[in-house]
């Protein structure tokens, strides 16, 4: 048994784990609206303006074909603000965070 780095993307030696684990969030997120908005796949691909196919993709948490800037865009269709902070790194390596409000 090993101890999570908080990462799983990185425990697994993924490439791109912070920005696999942002993309990850993203998407847990779209998938909350719209379930919370009790949204079709279909109604919803109206909104984020999608194809039907590419909604189920996000409802499985497939964010793969997605960038964090396309997810973060399809927040904003939600009516979601979404802010990027860029700040001096305060641990030996950068990284990515999302926080949730």
């Amino acid at each position: 048994m090993e101890d999570s780095s908080g990462n799983i993307f990185a425990d697994l030696g993924l490439p791109n784990p912070g920005q696999e684990q942002l993309k990850a969030h993203l998407t847990l997120q779209l998938y909350r609206l719209i379930k919370a908005r009790g949204l079709t796949q279909t109604q919803a691909a109206a909104v984020l303006g999608l194809k039907q196919p590419h909604v189920s993709l996000l409802m499985r948490n497939r964010s793969g074909s997605f960038s964090v800037g396309k997810l973060m865009e399809l927040l904003t269709k939600l009516d979601q603000d979404v802010q990027i902070t860029v700040r001096p790194k305060r641990r030996s390596q950068a990284t990515l965070s999302l926080t949730v409000k």
